[in-house]
């Protein structure tokens, strides 16, 4: 009780005892005094409602303009990554093709001048992106809105990367029957990861000036601190565009991941020349990869709900994974089998298949349950999981596959990844650097979604950890 009401049955009470007039000029006394507390308050309340509410406040804007927490490690992170990531990338292709292809050879083999370039590259990898941008412009597939944006407003995205893979497909099969040499690509995977780096350089740069002529509500809330190495890494403009062509949503999965699988077919043709026919080893990992990204082009709305699409600006750090990590580190398997060919029993092969499938059933099913779910909680197939209630009005699933673990989409990618490792035989570790990366990418990944979910959810996200203690691996993590 507040001490003006305290005070107010003091004097209720006292006044019983006094006479009719005395009542009267107390009562009034305190009436007058009362409502003009009163007022003053509410006065004060809608003030102080009004500088809350304000759009263009001071505290908004440095709420927006400047988010405090440093990922990836800091500004020593950000000045780190883009030096020893872009030559692990070349490290790693230099091991893939020497006779060891042993990572802990010292000194490790280095390139030669005439390696790192060839002039065909950058023609090929220029040509390949102002390809897939022409088929990102074409009137293919549906248009879809991403989430809604800070200032309110929701954008709009051509889904018609599974068209982009298709047609592509299309190409490379009238190539092969002109007679191109598609295995010249392995002789190509330096200079074309060089010249991969130095577009992800450039892009960048345009990025981060770029981002100085937005608003600030365009800017990603982790990408303006004002730190310009920091932020040139994490990415400042949250969905830069040129007129309705995104920038960021293009790069996420149609030239690298595509391109992927264009590498790993030219690893592919590179081994036919050499050998007259492709390994069972090379045809799973060729497969098993293909089918992964047509699974990610066919389900390419999903994509929109995703961190990198909803959270991240657009940096150094995806630019350089979309266009030149992932193409070139993600093959290395089927690099290896080039020069290291591995002989697989059909029982062995099958058990590989079995892991991969199992895989990619845990993944594939969690995704759509999670998607189905955001789309339309009223559906038959997601209408009878168990939720918990957030004060933010979404409701986080407790049963079905995010009841198992809370990233079950992620335990389906660790099994694909083994799976893709496996056939690559166990003489060399080099084949296992993608299972051993990507387990790493995706617990810090899980990390930071935990922060956020944390300072998003509140009480019923520590309700929900209670209810699924287990973040990755049931009763392991």
């Amino acid at each position: 009780m507040t001490a003006e009401g305290s005070d107010w049955l003091k004097d209720y009470f006292t006044l019983k005892n006094v006479g009719r007039g005395r009542f009267q000029l107390e009562a009034a006394r305190w009436m007058n005094t009362g409502f003009s507390t009163l007022h003053s308050r509410l006065r004060l309340s809608a003030s102080h409602r009004r500088q809350i509410m304000k759009p263009n406040s001071q505290a908004l804007k440095d709420r927006f303009s400047h988010d405090t927490e440093r990922e990836f490690g800091g500004t020593l992170g950000a000045v780190c990554i883009p030096i020893f990531l872009p030559l692990t990338v070349l490290f790693l292709i230099c091991v893939s093709q020497s006779p060891e292809a042993s990572l802990l050879h010292w000194p490790p083999p280095l390139p030669s001048t005439d390696q790192l370039w060839d002039p065909l590259a950058p023609v090929l990898l220029l040509g390949w992106i102002a390809l897939h941008a022409l088929f990102y412009l074409m009137p293919l597939g549906k248009i879809s809105e991403g989430l809604v944006l800070r200032d309110g407003t929701r954008l709009k995205y051509p889904i018609n990367g599974f068209h982009a893979l298709c047609i592509s497909s299309l190409v490379l099969m009238l190539l092969l029957g002109l007679g191109a040499p598609l295995g010249y690509l392995f002789e190509l995977l330096l200079p074309m990861a060089v010249c991969a780096i130095a577009v992800s350089f450039l892009l960048s740069v345009y990025l981060y000036i770029r981002s100085f002529w937005v608003p600030s509500y365009a800017l990603a809330l982790g990408g303006n601190t004002g730190n310009p190495l920091y932020d040139f890494f994490i990415g400042r403009e949250l969905n830069p565009r040129v007129g309705n062509f995104d920038l960021k949503y293009f790069c996420e999965l149609r030239p690298g991941l595509i391109g992927w699988v264009v590498i790993n077919f030219g690893m592919l043709m590179k081994e036919v020349e050499l050998r007259g026919s492709p390994s069972l080893a090379m045809i799973l990992v060729n497969s098993f990869q293909l089918v992964y990204v047509a699974d990610a082009l066919w389900n390419e709305e999903a994509v929109l709900t995703t961190m990198d699409i909803v959270h991240d600006g657009f940096g150094f750090m995806l630019v350089f994974g979309d266009l030149a990590w992932v193409p070139f580190t993600y093959s290395l398997q089927a690099a290896f089998l080039v020069l290291h060919p591995q002989v697989l029993s059909l029982l062995g092969a099958a058990a590989i298949v079995a892991l991969n499938g199992v895989g990619y059933y845990i993944f594939r099913n969690s995704n759509s349950q999670k998607n189905q779910f955001r789309r339309d909680p009223t559906h038959p197939s997601v209408s009878k999981l168990e939720t918990i209630a957030t004060a933010t009005g979404k409701r986080l699933l407790v049963s079905g596959w995010w009841g198992l673990v809370r990233h079950p989409n992620y335990l389906g990618d660790l099994f694909m990844a083994l799976a893709w490792s496996l056939p690559c035989g166990f003489s060399h570790l080099l084949p296992y650097f993608y299972v051993i990366y990507f387990t790493v990418l995706l617990i810090h990944r899980e990390a930071r979604d935990e922060r956020q979910c944390r300072a998003k959810y509140g009480l019923a996200w520590d309700t929900y950890c209670r209810r699924v203690p287990y973040r990755i691996f049931p009763y392991i993590y």
